[in-house]
C-alpha cells in the first residue's frame, strides 16, 4: 500500500501517532475497545478539510485559510514556530500552512546555458532550518489541523537563484541545457519533500510559475522545459503526503489559459479568477480543475482596506458563487503588514456562511 493511500484510509492517524508516540492504528491498541457503538467525536479543523475530499454529500462547512510572510527575525527556529502558531489561533484558520523561507543557494557563475550542467545539488543540509520549523509545527499542531508546507518548484527556485530574467534568456537560447539543469534542482527538491514527509508533514502548498501570459516568446517552452520537472514534484508529493493544494501562482505575471494544469495533481486547486480577459467564478474554478476550489478574495482587495461589513458582504458574496466543497482563501499571499483582525473577520464570516442565524 502507498503511504498516501495509508495516510487516506487512517486520516493521517498513523503518522500522528508516529508523532505523537501514541498508538494509531486498529490492532496497535493496547486496551481492549468498549463493547456498543462509540459515540461520535467533534470534528476538529483537520477532518472538516478532509471532509472536502470525500464523495459523500458536501459538509456544510466552509474552511478558511489566508498567509502572510513574517519578518525575516521569525523565518527560522523557534521564533518561526511560535508565530506560526500564533497566526492560527489569532486568524482562527482552518488548516496550517508554514511559509518557506529557505531560499536556494545563488549562483552567480551559471552566466550561459551550458553552465546548467555544473549545477551542484544542495542535499538536506541546505534544509536544515526549514525542516526544523515543520517538525515543530507538526509537534505543535498537526493533532488539531492539517499541516502543509509552502513548496516552491525548480523553475521557481531556479529564478530566485539566478534571477528570473537570466533563467528565461538562457531557456529561449537553449531549452534541452537548462531542462537538464532542472533536473539537478528537482533532485534537490526532492529531498527537502521527503525530509518534509519524514518529519510528519500533512502536505504542501505547491506552487508554480512558467507558464503566465508572455513569460516566454515560445509557449510551448515551458511545456519542454519547466512542466516535466513540476510533474515529477507534484506526483511525488501526490503519492506520499494526505493533502496538497495545486498553487497557479500569478504573482509575476498573469495567466490567460490555465489548461497546462489540468492534469497537475493536487487535492485543492488554488488560483486567480483573472483568466485572460475572462473572469472565472469559484466555481466555474472548481468544474475547470475537477476538483475544490480555494480562493476568491483579492490579495489586494477588500479585505486589505474594506471595513468589516464590506469583507464580510464580499466573502458571502464569493460563496455564493462558489461550489458546495470550497475552501474561502485569497489569489496569493496578503500583504505582510495587514492586520490579522481583517482576515479574522473574513474567515468568520465563512464560517458562519450558511448557518441558521
Amino acid at each position: 500500500m502507498k503511504r498516501r493511500d495509508l495516510l487516506k484510509a487512517t486520516g493521517g492517524a498513523a503518522v500522528a501517532g508516529m508523532i505523537s508516540g501514541a498508538p494509531a492504528l486498529l490492532g496497535c491498541r493496547q486496551e481492549a475497545a468498549p463493547s456498543g457503538p462509540a459515540p461520535a467525536a467533534p470534528k476538529n479543523k483537520r477532518q472538516r478539510v478532509l471532509d472536502l475530499l470525500g464523495e459523500g454529500p458536501a459538509p456544510g462547512y466552509v474552511p478558511a485559510g489566508f498567509f502572510i510572510h513574517f519578518p525575516p527575525e521569525e523565518h527560522v527556529g523557534q521564533a518561526a514556530i511560535d508565530k506560526h502558531v500564533e497566526f492560527f489561533r489569532a486568524t482562527d484558520m482552518d488548516f496550517v500552512k508554514i511559509q518557506y523561507e529557505a531560499g536556494f543557494p545563488p549562483h552567480p557563475e551559471i552566466e550561459k546555458p551550458e553552465d546548467w550542467a555544473k549545477l551542484p545539488v544542495p542535499g538536506k543540509e541546505f534544509y536544515e532550518a526549514q525542516v526544523g520549523v515543520v517538525e515543530g509545527l507538526v509537534k505543535e499542531l498537526k493533532a488539531e489541523a492539517l499541516v502543509v508546507c509552502t513548496l516552491y518548484s525548480p523553475f521557481m527556485l531556479a529564478c530566485e537563484s539566478m534571477g528570473p530574467e537570466r533563467v528565461v534568456a538562457h531557456i529561449e537560447a537553449d531549452p534541452e541545457a537548462v531542462r537538464k539543469g532542472l533536473e539537478t534542482v528537482t533532485e534537490s527538491v526532492l529531498t527537502f519533500v521527503r525530509e518534509c514527509a519524514r518529519v510528519g508533514v500533512d502536505g504542501f502548498y505547491a506552487s508554480t510559475q512558467g507558464g503566465e501570459a508572455g513569460r516566454f516568446t515560445r509557449p510551448e517552452l515551458f511545456h519542454e522545459c519547466i512542466k516535466p520537472s513540476d510533474l515529477v514534484i507534484q506526483n511525488e508529493i501526490n503519492d506520499t503526503t494526505l493533502f496538497n493544494i495545486l498553487h497557479v501562482c500569478d504573482y509575476h505575471l498573469p495567466y490567460d489559459d490555465l489548461a497546462p494544469f489540468r492534469e497537475y495533481p493536487g487535492d485543492v486547486v488554488n488560483c486567480s479568477l483573472h483568466v485572460g480577459e475572462k473572469t472565472l467564478t469559484p466555481r466555474d474554478a472548481s468544474e475547470l480543475f475537477g476538483r475544490a476550489f480555494m480562493g476568491g478574495l483579492e490579495r489586494k482587495g477588500i479585505i486589505v482596506d474594506g471595513t468589516p461589513e464590506q469583507i464580510r458582504g464580499e466573502v458571502e458574496r464569493v460563496l455564493a458563487q462558489a461550489a458546495d466543497r470550497h475552501i474561502l482563501g485569497a489569489d496569493c499571499t496578503l500583504p505582510g503588514d495587514i492586520d490579522w483582525k481583517r482576515i479574522r473577520t473574513a474567515i468568520t464570516a465563512a464560517h458562519e456562511f450558511g448557518v441558521p442565524a
